[in-house]
């Protein structure tokens, strides 16, 4: 019965230089010792890709920190320029308030006649608006 086709022929030959298959027990084991070092890969690249993620998360606080200080520099500037042109703005306009009074006290005592009649009149147009 040596024919070529049997059931038996399908196995390789140690004579014709195959090795013997190797046993379940030892590919499970060479499977799990895959495993296992496919795991460990790939917790050194989830170790590596978190420690890059929290560089960037650093680097980008920081930015951000740099960023801050910069807008608040800067707004305490334009404040401090706003703060003083206000200031020269308040101050013209005081000295043209105190100008406009002291030119007003003027012609006053120059026309008393005429201010006590436009008080007067402009009174009387002020009664009848608020009479209606």
């Amino acid at each position: 019965m040596n024919d070529p086709h049997s059931t038996n022929s399908l196995t390789p030959s140690t004579e014709a230089g195959f090795a013997q298959a190797p046993s379940v027990n030892q590919a499970a084991q060479e499977l799990r010792s895959a495993a296992g070092e496919k795991i460990k890969d790939l917790t050194a690249q989830a170790a590596s890709l978190k420690d890059k993620a929290i560089e960037s998360a650093e680097h980008f606080r920081n930015v951000a920190s740099e960023k801050a200080h910069e807008a608040r520099a800067s707004a305490g500037e334009k404040a401090h320029h706003f703060k003083e042109i206000a200031e020269d703005q308040w101050s013209e306009t005081r000295e043209k308030a105190l100008e406009f009074h002291s030119t007003a006290e003027d012609y006053i005592r120059e026309h008393p006649t005429k201010c006590v009649l436009g008080a007067l009149g402009i009174g009387f147009l002020i009664g009848l608006i608020v009479r209606r």
